[in-house]
């Protein structure tokens, strides 16, 4: 695991320098001990990278909130217009009067199907072909905007009459361009060619396909002759699909038996006329249907009747010349008896014919399916007479018949014959007419048996009555019919009666209780929630940016983030030194001993002394992991700000590769540690003075090939001990511990080695590289300067350290220092830096 790390890190600081890095850089930390970056929530970066992203979290709601406004400024509005009805049926013969000679009323157990029913009517295509007729739907008026396009419903400055004997015509754009009041340019395309021209407005124009012309209305004025115009002209299936997508149909509540009806349209008024228009037709049709079924079963009823009364007629003209001819009634007392007999066995006969013709009408309706006149009557309403006939098994098979006709006409409008839900539907009616026929020829074997046997006694009866006087015979003949057709008279005009007083008491009970108005706000789209969604994603955007940030925050930029996570001792801050543009590092506490940085620097002197005395020899090295931390910076001003404590300094250059110590105090590197090493010259021979008297130091040299075997030599050593006869301090400048091993040799003769990590330069993995040096080479003592923090609590400077007594100022101590005066920021400036 130590290997895999080692690898990370090595390609980790070739990628920060561009650079390559030498095998024995990293050392191998050994065993299982993982230094891992701990992986709590750093609250103190967490806050700073927010600050930083909060300029663009404010650009993406910006951005979001603007993407729906933009979204409700070109998205056509959807309206929606409802209205609610109350629909139900009522018989009004109990108005008249007459409610006691009708049969009684059936409990409504299907009411849901009812109303199921009449929402499948109000869909259908009956009430949308009466609804064509009665609004001009198929042709759609239209003016362009300037983004979109409006449909101009009853606002349109002219109309179209037209003829279309092409049907690749339908569903084409026509645009309509004014020239004046009194013409216009028409422009189509048809069979991928250009058509149209110039025409008046009234003009008859014939084109290839269709012929129409173009009629002013009151709307048409100066300002609509700016505006482009189109018209398309929609065929029955565009205008069927297009009510069908828009028209909503529901049962609202069963028990109240209320439907809502609704329309959404991008025209408010239209759909306010279309639902207005619904609700007319859909009455007109109501009672259409209604009047239809009455009618059929009068006209039945009219039929018997006039059957009924000829042969009534005939029984009274046959029974008036018989009178005149005999002139007389009077018939002996037997002839009474045997008449009266006859009569009883002739009425039964009657009976039985009746029910025979009443069968044979039966099984007529049957096969025709005019059972009853609509759903909702049973049979036993439509022929009462069916009473009569004893075979309950007859009633159910004719109400299952019924019930299995209606639902094949419901199928019908949805389905064609040839859909296998309609032929099993007429599958069922057929078994169930076959099975009625067999009962009905059952009932009529048995009719005719007993009229067989009526016959046989009225054939006795009639050879009795042979014997008795002639005119009391055919008196009683004539009779007899004469009776029996005026009883069947007034049965079926009592029948008849019933059914004029259903005619004229049954009404289609149509209430609006809401009807359409106009819609004001659209139900599409919804601005709350569109809003809504546009801050919420900007929102969202935004703290993803900020997580994103967070995450891929990977440089050390506060010194929490530096004592989390490294096990050396935080010596101390150096905050960021902006006061001149420097190329190379200088010595600045000189000029400026009581600025902010020569304060933290000197905080880090006393804070050395807590953990080497300042009256011992001390030598002391600084390192960093790469290149561009700052510690060539730091090592001279530290070495300045000890000097002036009164303790004599020396700095010792030993970055042979890259010496840059030299550079701080512009001195030259003609001779130095290399030559020394090299014994051609002395420690006296190189040492160079600098701006503050205590304060030597001894540039790099000429560089090396092999640095790493100077500093391994015995000459190192005895130069050390040289140097210590003559200062308090020897400072080391040694080459960045991540690129090249001659620092780790330094630190490990050094008493106080320190390690610099740079805000917002250092890379966190390279605290991982710190916290391996320690662990392999047990540099207990090994300390940490955060360089070049910003100032602020917590960021920088500011932060309180522990023991650190003069440390703290950079935040709260205003009036401790005495920094050049700078200039006033802007409001600009000020906005900038508190987002950076």
């Amino acid at each position: 695991m130590a290997v895999n790390e080692n690898s990370e890190l090595e390609e980790l600081i070739r990628n920060a320098n561009g650079g390559a890095v030498e095998p024995s850089v990293v050392p191998n930390a050994g065993g299982n001990e993982a230094d891992e970056e701990s992986a709590s929530l750093d609250v103190a970066t967490l806050v700073l990278v927010a600050r930083r992203s909060l300029i663009w979290m404010l650009l993406l709601i910006i951005l979001g909130v603007t993407a729906s406004w933009l979204y409700l400024r070109y998205t056509k509005p959807v309206y929606k217009s409802t209205s609610l009805l109350k629909i139900d049926e009522r018989n009004e013969g109990s108005a008249l009067g007459l409610a006691g000679q009708m049969a009684p009323a059936v409990v409504d157990k299907g009411r849901g199907s009812k109303l199921a029913g009449e929402v499948e009517l109000i869909k259908s295509n009956i009430i949308y072909r009466r609804l064509k007729d009665s609004l001009d739907l198929d042709v759609n008026y239209y003016v362009q905007g300037t983004v979109l396009e409006s449909e101009m419903y009853g606002t349109s400055p002219f109309r179209v009459v037209y003829k279309i004997t092409d049907n690749a015509l339908y569903n084409r754009k026509f645009d309509l361009k004014f020239v004046n009041q009194q013409r216009f340019k028409l422009d189509f395309t048809n069979q991928n060619r250009p058509q149209g021209g110039e025409y008046a407005l009234g003009q008859t124009i014939a084109l290839p396909g269709i012929t129409l012309q173009v009629l002013p209305t009151d709307k048409l004025s100066t300002d609509a002759l700016e505006s482009n115009y189109h018209f398309t002209v929609q065929d029955d299936n565009t205008l069927n699909a297009y009510l069908d997508k828009n028209l909503t149909v529901e049962i609202v509540n069963p028990d109240a038996n209320t439907i809502g009806i609704s329309f959404n349209d991008f025209n408010a008024v239209k759909a306010q006329d279309i639902v207005n228009k619904i609700d007319s037709v859909y009455l007109v049709e109501k009672i259409a249907s209604k009047q239809e079924a009455t009618q059929k079963q009068l006209r039945f009823l009219d039929k018997i009747s006039e059957e009924n009364r000829k042969s009534l007629q005939d029984a009274e003209d046959n029974l008036q010349n018989f009178v005149q001819r005999s002139g007389t009634y009077d018939v002996k007392a037997e002839v009474g008896t045997l008449s009266s007999k006859l009569e009883k066995l002739e009425e039964d006969r009657i009976k039985l014919a009746q029910t025979l013709t009443l069968l044979s009408q039966v099984a007529q309706m049957a096969q025709q399916g005019n059972l009853t006149r609509d759903e909702n009557q049973t049979v036993q309403q439509s022929i009462p007479a069916l009473a009569e006939i004893e075979d309950p098994q007859l009633g159910d098979q004719l109400a299952e018949l019924n019930s299995l006709q209606w639902n094949l006409r419901r199928l019908s409008r949805s389905y064609t014959d040839k859909t296998e839900v309609v032929q099993a539907e007429q599958a069922k009616i057929t078994f169930t007419r076959n099975n009625i026929q067999r009962l009905l020829l059952q009932n009529q074997k048995l009719l005719r048996r007993g009229m067989d046997e009526l016959n046989a006694q009225r054939a006795k009866l009639t050879g009795e009555l042979q014997s008795l006087p002639e005119k009391g015979t055919e008196l009683a003949r004539l009779q007899r019919p004469l009776d029996l057709y005026e009883k069947s008279f007034l049965m079926l005009l009592d029948k008849k009666m019933e059914f004029n007083i259903e005619k004229a008491g049954t009404t289609a009970d149509f209430q609006i209780l809401s009807p359409a108005s106009p819609p004001s706000p659209p139900i599409f789209p919804n601005r709350l929630i569109v809003y809504a969604v546009g801050l919420a994603g900007g929102l969202l955007l935004g703290l993803g940016l900020i997580a994103v940030r967070y995450f891929m925050h990977n440089t050390v930029t506060n010194v929490r983030e530096l004592e989390r996570n490294t096990r050396a001792s935080v010596l101390g801050i150096i905050p960021t030194y902006d006061k001149e543009k420097m190329e190379v590092s200088r010595l600045v506490v000189d000029k400026n001993p009581k600025s902010a940085i020569s304060e933290s620097i000197r905080s880090i002197r006393t804070n050395l002394d807590f953990i080497s005395s300042s009256k011992k020899k001390r030598l002391i090295s600084v390192t960093s992991t790469i290149s561009g931390e700052g510690k060539t910076f730091v090592t001279v001003n530290l070495g300045g700000i000890i000097a002036l404590s009164g303790q004599k300094v020396i700095i010792l250059d030993l970055d042979m590769r890259k010496p840059k110590v030299n550079l701080a105090f512009g001195a030259e590197n003609t001779r130095g540690v290399s030559t020394i090493l090299i014994d051609r010259h002395n420690v006296q021979e190189c040492i160079q003075p600098t701006s503050i008297d205590s304060l030597q130091f001894i540039s790099a040299g000429p560089t090396p090939p092999n640095p790493s075997e100077l500093i391994l030599s015995d000459r190192f050593d005895t130069m050390i001990q040289e140097l210590f006869q003559l200062y308090d301090v020897v400072l080391i400048d040694t080459p960045p511990v991540g690129l090249v091993t001659d620092g780790i040799l330094i630190m490990r003769k050094a008493d106080i080695p320190l390690y610099i990590v740079r805000a917002g330069y250092s890379r966190k993995a390279f605290i991982k590289n710190m916290n391996r040096l320690i662990r392999s080479n047990n540099f207990t003592r090994m300390c940490t300067i955060l360089n070049d923090a910003q100032s602020g609590g917590g960021y920088g400077y500011g932060y309180g350290y522990g023991y650190d007594y003069g440390y703290g100022y950079g935040a709260y101590g205003q009036g401790y220092y005495e920094e050049p005066a700078s200039k006033k920021l802007t409001f600009g400036e000020k906005l900038k830096k508190f987002f950076t």
